[in-house]
């Protein structure tokens, strides 16, 4: 379990400020490369955004592009079935990764024109996809209703995956404790000490630590961490919200996709239909307004729903930026100072590269990747 009781944590070398899923990842990364890392969070490790997410992992290229967004994506895709090797071998957990493909429905005519224009965009990084007639469709998802505005076209994507965020959490955590990272909860960053163009102490909750190294991973909370020192940065919390269904048994093989809204079986029957995109700063509760419009999606794509009983309802921030990048590197001005936040919707599936790029950045190791459009401080 984390640890709860108060501690200075003497001999620190990495302190990361968040426990989600990538300060997890990071600290995993690191702690396997030898240097001993303390992990705070404000409340529970693996929570917040990371553990409230669906778990979907869409295909990535899969050659060499001149997009570095592109190529950190690809190189998540590709590590992320190896990590899901390594956290079994070590913990015992299955972390749910499974490769089931994504299903991209288009209805009205601008989400025909805009996957008929993304066949190009998937041609160019050789994305394996196959554009299915409506008979194919009803033949592979038979469950799929017929909705009043009808299904204009379908596109099937092989390589798109999904992972149990919970599991991938729970995994991460316990792989992190295997390696001496110390996870402590109820620990929110109070305030950063600077002097010298350094940090030389962070003041938490539950007491004062220094460390060689400091990396913000807080998600949508880095904002606020980063205005502490006047620091000018775009990330945005987004607030995103998800109902769980509770199946008999799943009712779809693949991930379902329209426009920004998904359906995603669990093998247990479980079912998670989302989601909303809305701008209101810290609030995290849900609304009966975007539930209702989820769930009125979710039936009507997916007629069988009306049937079966809603389990839970959540909501979580997500950290957006201003373009849609994440941020990556050391932060201007602060020799030990990093950040690694931003991610928007793709933290899960961008984790295990963010880890790693990052791990040689801190450690001044090259990296294949050209970290400078994820650079702090941007436009």
């Amino acid at each position: 379990m984390p640890q709860t009781s108060s501690s200075l944590c003497p001999g620190t070398q990495t302190l990361i400020v968040g426990g989600g899923i990538i300060g997890l990842s990071l600290a995993w990364e690191l702690s396997t490369r030898g240097r001993r890392v303390v992990v705070i969070d404000a409340q529970g490790i693996g929570r917040g955004a990371s553990w409230a997410g669906a778990g979907i992992l869409p295909p990535t290229a899969t050659c060499p592009q001149a997009d570095d967004y592109e190529n950190l994506r690809a190189l998540s895709h590709r590590l992320h079935p190896l990590w899901a090797k390594r956290l079994r071998q070590s913990t015992g957990i299955d972390t749910g990764l499974r490769r089931c493909g994504g299903v991209y429905l288009a209805r009205s005519p601008a989400e025909m024109a805009t996957l008929t224009a993304n066949q190009l965009w998937w041609q160019m990084q050789q994305i394996e996809y196959q554009q299915w007639t409506m008979s194919e469709l009803a033949q592979r998802e038979p469950s799929l209703g017929r909705p009043e505005d009808p299904i204009r076209g379908a596109w099937f994507l092989p390589d798109e995956y999904q992972l149990r965020n919970p599991r991938h959490l729970q995994a991460l955590a316990a792989a992190c404790q295997q390696q001496g990272v110390q996870l402590i909860e109820a620990a929110a960053m109070e305030s950063l000490e600077i002097a010298g163009g350094a940090v030389e102490g962070v003041t938490t909750a539950r007491g004062r630590i220094t460390a060689e190294q400091v990396c913000i991973c807080s998600g949508a909370w880095a904002r606020l961490a980063l205005e502490q020192l006047n620091i000018a940065n775009g990330i945005l919390p987004v607030r995103g919200q998800i109902v769980l269904y509770r199946c008999p048994q799943p009712p779809i093989h693949s991930v379902i996709n329209e426009g920004h809204r998904y359906l995603v079986a669990r093998e247990d029957g479980h079912l998670l239909a989302g989601s909303v995109e809305e701008e209101v700063g810290y609030h995290i509760h849900t609304t009966a307004e975007a539930l209702a419009q989820i769930r009125g999606w979710a039936e009507q794509i997916l007629p069988s729903l009306k049937q079966c009983p809603v389990e839970k309802c959540w909501a979580g921030l997500r950290p957006g930026s201003f373009d849609g990048l994440p941020y990556l590197g050391r932060v201007p001005g602060i020799d030990n100072l990093f950040l690694a936040a931003g991610h928007y919707r793709n933290g899960l599936h961008l984790s295990c590269a963010t880890a790693v790029v990052l791990a040689n950045e801190m450690l001044q190791l090259p990296n294949d990747i050209d970290l400078h459009p994820f650079r702090v401080g941007r436009g």
